[in-house]
């Protein structure tokens, strides 16, 4: 997860980088840091971290592993474990996450909805025998 120190940290060794005079018309699919400060249409998919800036605008469907947005987004966002949106953050589009922060002034149209538990941890739960069910129900009373 991003803390304050290392937020910018993690995207010191981006592997891809849009630039502010950028505009793009693609489908950006890497396994590294992406950087975004200019303009993309498409879709967007990294298994690493996503940086958004204040100024981006983005029309695409999003996935990544963490992300920090500040800029524009139009589409469906899937983050995978934590999302960052600041306070310039203007989301048109449903959001998928497992932890969030949102800054004040950030703008959202769209629902929140929060990444379930696995389905391995599901699974595991209830397999447990009888009798340790009848403890967990037996200590929420």
């Amino acid at each position: 997860m991003f803390n304050k120190e290392n937020r910018t940290e993690k995207f010191k060794d981006a592997e891809t980088i849009i630039g502010g005079s950028i505009k793009v018309k693609g489908n950006f699919h890497g396994q590294g840091n992406i950087v975004i400060e200019g303009c993309l249409e498409g879709s967007l998919k990294t298994n690493a971290n996503l940086f958004i800036g204040e100024k981006a605008k983005i029309v695409a469907n999003i996935e990544a592993q963490d992300a920090i947005i500040n800029g524009e987004v139009y589409g469906q966002i899937k983050i995978k474990k934590y999302l960052s949106l600041g306070a310039s953050a203007k989301i048109f589009g449903d959001i998928q996450y497992e932890e969030i922060s949102v800054e004040k002034g950030a703008i959202i149209n769209g629902q929140l909805i929060v990444k379930q538990e696995n389905e391995a941890s599901k699974r595991k739960e209830h397999s447990k025998p009888e009798e340790e069910q009848e403890e967990l129900i037996e200590e929420k009373e």
